[in-house]
């Protein structure tokens, strides 16, 4: 075998390894979809079969307050859609652009935890917490879990921006750029769900 032959067949074995790497990677990040998925959905039946469970303390009407939380949607909806902008950004590879929206989005994103934290706070300081009633615990275990994924988003998110900045928009980045829209999309999906069946059917 010649050297040519060998440095070829060389070269279509690390290319179909590297296919097989990104293939693995993408079948790992769809399965953890689907497990948060599952993960959600029984959180959302846990909350529909505890969200009249008072036990004599206040209800969603008390509490809510729909124009704040009308607030927090907006920032997250404006978030998806910032986080589009930095695709069509990665589609003309534009890495300054991605960087710079990628960066507005996790803006976006910081400002919905930190309503959500001063929700939280104001509620447990008012001695509403999650002990209170299987309302309350449904309900922070549910919007909680919901803030901790965007949470974890927001850190992927900047270490993304360091990954842009440092390598470029190689494959491997572009990789992950791309799982982290879904990720961050699918979060965006989960709160219109929370907003709807948590807090719009909470108050009436």
């Amino acid at each position: 075998m010649t050297p040519q032959v060998q440095a070829i067949d060389a070269a279509l074995v690390a290319a179909h390894e590297h296919h097989d790497v990104r293939d693995t990677q993408a079948f790992g990040f769809w399965l953890y979809i689907l497990s948060d998925l599952i993960l959600f959905s029984s959180l959302f039946a846990t909350f529909a079969v505890q969200m009249r469970s008072f036990a004599g303390g206040p209800t969603g009407k008390d509490l809510f307050d729909l124009r704040y939380v009308a607030v927090e949607t907006l920032l997250l909806l404006l978030s998806s859609a910032s986080y589009g902008v930095a695709m069509l950004a990665l589609q003309e590879g534009r890495s300054a652009r991605v960087i710079r929206w990628l960066g507005i989005t996790f803006l976006l994103g910081l400002g919905f935890i930190l309503m959500e934290v001063h929700e939280f706070y104001g509620l447990v300081v008012a001695g509403h917490g999650p002990n209170h009633s299987g309302f309350l615990s449904a309900y922070f275990t549910l919007v909680g879990t919901h803030g901790t994924h965007v949470t974890f988003g927001l850190i992927w998110m900047l270490a993304m921006m360091f990954q842009v900045g440092l390598k470029g928009l190689s494959k491997p980045v572009e990789g992950r750029l791309l799982r982290l829209s879904v990720f961050w999309h699918f979060l965006d999906i989960v709160w219109i769900g929370v907003f709807s069946v948590v807090y719009l059917l909470g108050v009436m």
